[in-house]
């Protein structure tokens, strides 16, 4: 379902950057779109093509955003001393060579400023044998953590199923290595769009050890509408799967990625829904609380009634 083809990707509609990364991309391969947060592409290989991905024009033949050379975008990171958190991601940087990671961790680690180094994966659940088979991956992730010099691999569960004895393994390998260890997830119709299957998810998230981190607003990119859900039932949904966890497992907030911030979904009553900006691109917007009509066909904040978007 997640990543097998369907007719449906021919209806048409959304874009290939639903989110305006391309407003924030300050080199090539480097996005910075809030202060303390830097976004390094280096890779446009994954263990798995989503079909819902918000980057399926890293995997088409005129890209140029994930650059073979890295010198550009380090070199911007080392010149802003607020970013504290650079995550790696792509692609799936665990699809890059152990040897190639090593280089790029190590580059990261000579910035002082950089505190935070976050791995965004989805290679412990669809391709967990990436590091059962090979333990230099942990040594490397283990090298660069020190007292005050954090390691955090942002996996990607999206069902139940995915946490197999082979994926409990991988992440048990990562844990022991020193990383921390969050997940987030899109909601999609038909894979984990109600709330006992999301439930069951993040409580079997938390058994091993991973926190539960985002829960995301499915992003209006090209061919993925039929995994679209809208915003006012994906909060229901996620109301009542938090209903059904412990408090170690309903952490996560439900937020969407748009190209003004992370938007947090706070409330819904019989006449507007309520958000708030977890994250802003524009220092004004930081923590503004905003309110629409309800509108239960929206799929993204542009479809809600005065959106200042």
């Amino acid at each position: 379902m997640i990543a097998v083809p369907t007719v449906p990707e021919l209806s048409g509609g959304g874009c290939l950057d639903p989110s305006g990364e391309s407003d924030f991309t300050k080199v090539p391969g480097l996005e910075h779109k809030y202060e303390q947060t830097a976004v390094l592409l280096v890779s446009s290989t994954c263990a798995s093509l989503c079909r819902y991905c918000f980057r399926k024009r890293l995997f088409m033949d005129d890209h140029d955003e994930s650059p073979l050379d890295m010198s550009m975008a380090l070199d911007y990171i080392a010149s802003r001393p607020e970013i504290s958190n650079v995550l790696v991601t792509g692609g799936d940087p665990l699809m890059l060579s152990t040897r190639k990671l090593d280089s790029i961790l190590t580059k990261l680690r000579e910035i002082d400023h950089v505190k935070i180094i976050r791995i965004g994966t989805k290679v412990p659940a669809v391709h967990p044998h990436r590091i059962l088979d090979d333990p230099g991956i942990a040594e490397v992730i283990a090298k660069h953590i020190s007292s005050d010099k954090s390691i955090y691999v942002m996996t990607q569960f999206n069902h139940p199923r995915e946490i197999t004895p082979q994926s409990k393994a991988a992440v048990e390998i990562l844990q022991n290595s020193g990383a921390v260890l969050s997940n987030q997830t899109p909601i999609l119709r038909k894979v984990n769009a109600n709330p006992y299957t999301l439930a069951e998810l993040m409580n079997e998230l938390s058994f091993i050890g991973v926190a539960p981190y985002y829960v995301f607003q499915c992003r209006p990119t090209v061919g993925n509408r039929h995994f679209s859900v809208p915003i006012e039932e994906c909060f229901r949904i996620v109301e009542e799967a938090k209903g059904m966890c412990s408090g170690l497992a309903k952490r996560f907030n439900y937020v969407m990625s748009h190209r003004t911030g992370k938007i947090e979904v706070i409330a819904v009553d019989e006449e507007k829904i309520y958000m708030r900006y977890h994250q802003a691109a524009k220092a004004s917007d930081a923590g503004r609380t905003m309110a629409f009509p309800c509108n239960p066909n929206a799929l993204w904040l542009d479809d809600y009634q005065d959106a200042d978007v």
